[in-house]
């Protein structure tokens, strides 16, 4: 009987909760990215406005639910002294988004030197990584393709995990529900890292 009062208690009040990093250079729409996520799947949830968004020094934090799972999101700030911050965060988290400022092909390089140095770190094995290629509403970006063969040399680094790039602005919300939708999928199916259970507030 304790059984399945416990088994209908976590049914009902509990979701499994997911640590989802928010990563890549500033000024890639990193914060961008989380207020639309936040505004697309949280309901009575009024963001801010995205024209007021500033630089993050430090962190932001957001929380969306999906389904049965809660996914806990951590902006870090992207500028070069704020990286050597990020893998302090590697251990507890579930999944990675990268983001990409697809219009500014002068930090692409840079952008990938952050990438690969995430993503050879072990403490990320295994954790999905969807990289968002951003700011795609502007005419001049860079498309898929492009940033694909700039980070080529990244592929044999990703190893046997989940992995996307898939186009998305921030701005207008565009590929931003699919990413979410995407990242889900691959945390749920992901035994190497079990969720946190969370009561439901």
């Amino acid at each position: 009987m304790y059984t399945l009062l416990s088994g209908l208690y976590k049914y009902m009040f509990q979701k499994d909760e997911y640590c989802i990093l928010i990563l890549g250079l500033d000024n890639a729409g990193k914060t961008t990215f989380l207020e639309q996520s936040k505004t697309r799947f949280n309901k009575n949830y009024k963001g801010m406005s995205l024209s007021k968004i500033t630089t993050t020094v430090g962190l932001n934090i957001g929380t969306v639910d999906v389904g049965k799972a809660r996914l806990l999101f951590w902006d870090l700030g992207g500028q070069e002294e704020l990286q050597s911050l990020w893998d302090k965060y590697y251990a507890e988290c579930h999944g990675v988004i990268y983001v990409i400022d697809s219009t500014d092909e002068e930090r692409l390089s840079e952008s990938k030197r952050a990438f690969e140095k995430m993503v050879t770190s072990e403490a990320l094995d295994g954790v999905p990584i969807l990289v968002l290629a951003n700011k795609q509403d502007v005419e001049a970006c860079l498309c898929i393709p492009d940033i694909k063969t700039a980070f080529s040399d990244c592929t044999s680094k990703i190893g046997r995990r989940d992995c996307l790039t898939q186009a998305c602005s921030a701005l207008t919300g565009k590929g931003v529900r699919e990413g979410i939708e995407w990242m889900v999928k691959c945390v749920v199916r992901n035994v190497h890292r079990p969720p946190r259970q969370r009561d439901i507030t």
